[in-house]
């Protein structure tokens, strides 16, 4: 995989995941320094070479051969919970096929505390290099599962102990009323469509976040950056 983006792949090459890094020639002395640091191999391309490697001219200059970001078992949010000794934090994702969207989604899951993030193979974003590099670095550091369908996955869930809760902006409750203290999976739906019928009618609970403004809703990844800090203050407070 070729991951690209100053933080990415400084985050890869630290962890011993990046087998050879290309930098464009001109970026500041200061990345220079900062990539000779990581000893990982690196060659000198020009920035038009780099972005047809990548796909995209937001590269920022550096790019890298990585290891693929596996997906994770089904039990690995589980464990990740358990060797933390903490209640269980689930997002689940239905019908996101952005791959920003996703990576941004990834990145707050795992500065919020959430212990795995997971969509269903159909109708999801992939991990792409412009999912990790939205996620900040964040794909390879939390649990990122693939389910073949998720309805059913959430009954799994619901026989195992897990409340399910499902943002929709129509909700009668609010994020504010929930209660947090207890084995959680917040469901995030598509922009636009929001979550599937099916999906929406096997969460215990639907919530909405409370706006003020007159803008009608919000982004998919937003709203979960939202819904994770309120889930993190409820638990803490």
């Amino acid at each position: 995989m070729i991951v690209y983006g100053r933080r990415p792949v400084l985050e890869a090459a630290r962890e011993g995941r990046a087998r050879r890094i290309f930098l464009a020639r001109g970026v500041e002395r200061r990345l220079v320094r900062e990539v000779e640091a990581t000893g990982v191999p690196f060659e000198w391309t020009s920035r038009v070479e780099l972005a047809q490697l990548v796909g995209t001219t937001r590269h920022q200059g550096i790019a890298a051969e990585v290891e693929e970001i596996a997906y994770a078992e089904a039990e690995a949010p589980f464990r990740r919970a358990e060797s933390l000794g903490e209640l269980p934090l689930l997002v689940l994702l239905d019908g996101i096929t952005d791959p920003q969207n996703y990576g941004a989604i990834i990145r707050s899951a795992e500065a919020l505390g959430a212990h795995g993030v997971v969509s269903e193979e159909r109708r999801s974003a992939p991990l792409s290099a412009a999912t990790v590099k939205a996620s900040a670095g964040a794909a390879s550091r939390i649990p990122l599962v693939r389910v073949k369908n998720l309805p059913r996955y959430i009954e799994e869930l619901k026989d195992r102990g897990v409340w399910v809760y499902g943002l929709a902006g129509e909700a009668e409750r609010t994020l504010e009323e929930a209660d947090y203290r207890r084995p959680l999976a917040l469901v995030i739906g598509s922009e636009g469509k929001g979550m599937r019928r099916l999906v929406r009618e096997k969460c215990d609970e639907l919530l909405r976040i409370p706006l003020r403004g007159s803008t009608p809703s919000l982004n998919a990844s937003v709203a979960a950056g939202i819904a994770l800090y309120r889930v993190w203050r409820g638990r803490e407070g």
